[in-house]
């Protein structure tokens, strides 16, 4: 393998944590190695001892790479597939919308099926595939309750079980659970006490109570907000009342579909913006056209933008992370550089990875993605290394 050229990104509009800044370059090789004055780059090409390869952003935003943490499946793949095949081609194919990393996610399935995802996982994390780098596994199910199970299968729920993860600890980032199915917290508590793995309520009926007891035991965030979980109401505040009255972090799957866009800045005002984390959902028909797809063994028609089971049931989504950026600013009133960190910082603040991914700043890993006013991506950068590049 050949030495990494020093590289350095000019005439792009640098979204930084809070701000965009206009006349500074980066400069990079893996990781981020500088960022300076476009007035004072001259020099430094001149004084370095090696050639430096020059990108020209030509006005383009220039970006930390999105991290997708709950994502299933794309390009005609899911990670239930459970092969090197099918999560390279995922990692190709969400590359083009700007993701650099990501967590395949897995879904309520007989457990041999998770495992087989799980040990695919871990070898494609030993190995240097293409495109967006696998941060480890969301694990979403199958310790979830039926009554608000969505598109997974009833027959494979069990009730939160340490046995079954302990042998998978290095890998699973984040776990998706119905906490009112946990006896006695028994299970939060020794996840927190063995691991760092973020625990999630998700897919679950319990009350607020529940929920903030839960929250007291070490749940820190929230799957797919609004979906799948009991709502809130003026007598029963549920699971999104917990959500509102406390600090957990929480995801929003922003496609319009799933959530009205109008609640999208009431999130963002009860939560504050550093709480709220863009996900896709998506799953094997994401950047597929129409047509009938599978998940979790069950068929989804994917039809103007929303992917269904038989029974209308939204079945996961369609939508690119880029496409979630530009639906947040469309309909809220963020700016970019807030979006952006939405879809970002705050996912790797999440999986505890934000001291070195998420941002652009000197020594993070060179994840970076350039993309035009329509946050169409053109180019899409992983450690340091170009694996989309928009052909003219």
């Amino acid at each position: 393998m050949g030495v990494m050229r020093i590289k350095a990104i000019v005439n792009g509009k640098l979204i930084m944590k809070d701000r965009v800044i206009n006349d500074s370059v980066i400069i990079f090789e893996k990781k981020i190695i500088n960022i300076i004055n476009k007035d004072n780059f001259p020099k430094y090409k001149e004084n370095y001892k090696e050639e430096i390869e020059v990108i020209d952003a030509k006005g383009k935003y220039v970006s930390p790479g999105f991290i997708d943490i709950h994502i299933h499946g794309a390009g005609g793949y899911d990670t239930m597939d459970a092969t090197l095949e099918a999560l390279e081609a995922i990692s190709t194919t969400i590359a083009k919308n700007g993701v650099t990393a990501y967590l395949p996610t897995t879904m309520t399935m007989h457990r041999d099926s998770i495992y087989k995802a799980f040990d695919a996982i871990r070898e494609a994390m030993q190995l240097e595939i293409k495109g967006a780098k696998i941060l480890g596994v969301h694990m979403e199910g199958p310790f979830i309750n039926e009554k608000f199970k969505g598109a997974q299968k009833a027959d494979n729920i069990i009730k939160p079980n340490y046995d079954i993860i302990k042998d998978y600890l290095d890998i699973i980032k984040i776990i998706t659970l119905a906490p009112e199915q946990d006896e006695n917290h028994s299970f939060i508590n020794k996840v927190k006490g063995n691991s760092k793995i973020t625990l999630s309520v998700g897919h679950s009926d319990a009350s607020y109570e529940e929920t903030m007891r839960a929250i007291e035991h070490g749940i820190t965030h929230a799957t797919h907000t609004f979906n799948a979980m009991s709502p809130l109401n003026h007598r029963k505040p549920g699971i999104v009342g917990a959500i509102f009255a406390s600090d957990i972090t929480c995801e929003l799957i922003a496609d319009t579909i799933h959530v009205h866009p109008a609640i999208f800045n009431m999130l963002i005002n009860i939560k504050h913006k550093d709480k709220v984390v863009l996900i896709t959902d998506s799953m094997r028909a994401g950047c597929m056209k129409c047509g009938i797809y599978e998940l979790g063994g069950q068929k989804v028609i994917v039809k103007n933008g929303a992917a269904k089971l038989q029974d209308g049931t939204l079945a996961g989504s369609v939508l690119t992370l880029n496409k979630a950026v530009k639906n947040m600013l469309k309909h809220s009133s963020l700016e970019i550089f807030e979006a952006v960190a939405m879809a970002s910082f705050i996912p790797a603040k999440v999986i505890n990875i934000d001291g070195k991914k998420g941002s652009i700043d000197i020594g993070y890993d060179a994840d970076i993605v350039i993309f035009d006013e329509d946050i169409n991506v053109c180019l899409t950068i992983v450690e340091g290394k170009t694996v989309y590049e928009l052909q003219d």
